[in-house]
Parts: structure tokens; sequence; C-alpha cells
């Protein structure tokens, strides 16, 4: 397989991943709504340095060695679990108070001030707390790697393929989330999406815990 048929087949695979709506999609949009544009690329920026930290690990062969151990799998499972339930708690504890984070500038994931750093933490720990990332590296990416070719310069470059199109999709989606901070100012309209939104993180998290 050259080089070229392995980046436009990788592209293709994880393409479909990425506009696959999963709980990324569903922070940047929440973080972007909200009017909290520098968060929102935070948080694109942090998921996109998870995903390559996963690549060049996979590259390394170590992520091989978290799946392949089935106590290592199974502690950043339930940290990961342990830490998206937290998360959706606290909007929804929130939202029951009478006032979504965002409008209190109390605790929560998008409280505070709207820095690219904040979001960058919560967008790494997110994507690095999800071992599903690097099971799905594990499995996929050695397959793109021609027969002869550098494991890590390969796996390094496509890892590449993947970010470029969560940067271009995250930038789609922060255009579209505009269109709703109009409706947004309203508290009501708020407390309806923290709710929704807290409700798919922990969703995914018990997911994740239950190992589904």
């Amino acid at each position: 397989m050259a080089i070229s048929t392995s980046l436009w087949s990788f592209a293709l695979v994880v393409g479909l991943l990425t506009l696959t709506p999963g709980l990324d999609t569903t922070l940047i949009l929440r973080t972007s709504a909200l009017g909290r544009r520098r968060r929102a690329w935070g948080v694109v920026l942090g998921i996109q340095s998870g995903t390559l930290v996963w690549g060049a690990l996979t590259s390394l062969g170590v992520t091989a060695l978290l799946t392949a151990s089935h106590l290592a799998y199974t502690a950043l499972r339930w940290a990961g679990a342990a830490y998206l339930v937290w998360m959706g708690a606290r909007m929804l504890r929130d939202t029951f108070r009478g006032a979504s984070p965002a409008e209190a500038g109390g605790p929560g994931p998008v409280s505070g001030k709207d820095s690219v750093a904040g979001g960058w933490r919560q967008g790494t720990l997110t994507n690095l707390l999800n071992p599903k990332m690097g099971a799905f590296y594990v499995a996929v990416l050695p397959q793109f790697v021609p027969a002869g070719a550098s494991h890590l310069a390969t796996g390094l470059l496509l890892t590449s393929v993947h970010i470029l199109i969560g940067l271009l999709w995250s930038a789609a989606l922060i255009g579209f989330a505009r269109v709703l901070n109009g409706w947004l100012r309203r508290p009501q309209a708020r407390r309806l999406l923290d709710r929704i939104t807290g409700t798919v993180v922990a969703g995914f998290g018990i997911r994740l815990a239950l190992g589904d």
C-alpha cells in the first residue's frame, strides 16, 4: 500500500468517525453556543492534543501494552467514567439550583474566564481519559502503515490527518453554534442546554464504566 493511498484511506475512516455525533461534538457545541468561543477553541485544541498523544503512543507501541493489560485499561476506563459523570452531574446540579454555571459564574465546566487554557485542560482530560481512543488507534492505525515504512513517522503523519479533519469539523461546529447564541441569551434556554448536555456527558461516563 503506497503512503498516499494509506493517507486517503485513513482520512476516510477517521472522517466518518469525526462526523459521528459524540462527546467531543457535544462539548464543543455547548461551550461555543454559550458564547465562550475562546474556551470552545481551547476544548478543540485539547481534544486534538489528546489525539496526538494517542497517535504518538500507538506509533511507539505503548498503547498496545495498555490494551493488553486488563488492570491498566480498567483503571483508565473507571477514571474516565468518573470524570465524565462528575462533569455531567455538576451541569445538572447547577441548573436545578436556579441558574446554569454560565449564568451564575459559579463552578462548572464553562464557568470563570472565557480562556483557551481552561478549555484545553477540559478537552485534553476528556480525550486522554477515554481508553477507547487508545483501543481505536491500536486496532486501526497499524493497518494503514505501509510495509517497510517507519511506524513512528507514518503513524504521526496519519495522526496529523485525523487532527486536521477534527480541526476543520470543529470550526464548522463553532460557526454553527453562533446561530444559537441569540436564543441562548434566555436563562430558560441555557438551563435546557445544560440539562441536555449534562445528561449526555454523564451518559457517556456510565457507558464507559459499563464497558459498552
